[in-house]
């Protein structure tokens, strides 16, 4: 089975204002409402991949039930904890001004509702696939991630993170199968500005000398560099195509890529799908479609051949 964790997941209302005005009543001209959150977001892509998921988390309220209901209605299986208290949050992106958004705080999450969740992954064994993306709430433990992977270390699970800075760090131990930071993330890790393909390698492989079994590291208009567990080091420039949305285009590339390692189990494929749909996802309104995802693919393997 595959699992997805969201810790923290959203209804995100995304809207467009023309002429927006700051201290005046502003009216939208477009509007979408979405489940969302990071791990969601793999969930999404897989199924729009015909790759069945399980999402795991915690959902709270009026807006949980919405998630878990608009979930469902996409085909994504439904594995969140309720919580009785709160309410899981609205977060609110402005399209017209470029990276604006309002993100809620979400439900506060107590100590026998963590250790559910842990029962949870208690239960996943060898051949297992696991998705641990984006940050951890205020009211759960820093170390959350690195529990997760203490408890299955060691059987068989194929644990993707796509994390930073600590939580990222504190995994490597742990063998990760994938981890996707990007270059500014990695850059950071090391103290380094990394701004071309060529400069990440060498940061990728200490990441793999530190524990993580493949590094991929996308670079947005610059493309992506996979550091793979076998020695090949794999490199492209970005698909070409307009960005018309970048949010859900790292989560994508992750789902992308774990999809293609699990069809065919060869790293170069991986690598154009998780490239593949990562690009699709920012040309597009929403998260990548199949269609869509096959259409870059063929652009970026026409260029590689």
């Amino acid at each position: 089975m595959i699992y997805t964790v969201t810790f923290n997941p959203s209804l995100d209302y995304i809207v467009s204002v023309n002429d927006f005005k700051l201290g005046l009543t502003n009216r939208t001209s477009s509007e979408h409402l979405l489940p969302g959150g990071k791990g969601i977001n793999v969930s999404t892509v897989l199924m729009n991949l015909g790759i069945e998921s399980t999402a795991l988390g915690f959902i709270a309220g009026f807006t949980g039930a919405e998630i878990v209901r608009r979930l469902e209605d996409m085909g994504v299986k439904n594995g969140f904890i309720p919580i009785e208290d709160g309410f899981s949050r609205i977060n609110l992106k402005l399209k017209s001004i470029d990276g604006t958004e309002i993100n809620g705080q979400g439900p506060k999450i107590s100590d026998e509702e963590i250790k559910m969740l842990m029962d949870q992954l208690n239960k996943l064994d060898k051949g297992d696939v696991l998705f641990l993306s984006g940050s951890i709430p205020a009211s759960m433990p820093d170390d959350a991630y690195q529990k997760i992977m203490e408890m299955l270390d060691g059987r068989g699970v194929q644990i993707a993170v796509d994390a930073t800075k600590d939580l990222l760090m504190n995994v490597l131990p742990y063998h990760p199968f994938l981890i996707k930071p990007n270059n500014h993330e990695l850059g950071e890790i090391f103290g380094v500005k990394l701004e071309t393909r060529e400069e990440v390698v060498p940061y990728g492989k200490k990441l793999q000398e530190m524990g993580a079994q493949n590094v991929l590291v996308s670079m947005a208009g610059e493309g992506a560099v996979l550091i793979a567990s076998d020695g090949q080091v794999i490199s492209t420039p970005a698909p070409k195509g307009t960005l018309v949305n970048g949010v859900g285009a790292g989560d994508s590339m992750v789902a992308g890529f774990m999809a293609g390692w699990m069809e065919k189990q060869d790293y170069e494929y991986a690598f154009y799908m998780g490239v593949s749909a990562g690009s699709a996802s920012a040309f597009s309104e929403n998260l990548a479609t199949k269609e869509e995802i096959k259409a870059v693919y063929a652009q970026v393997t026409a260029v590689t051949e």
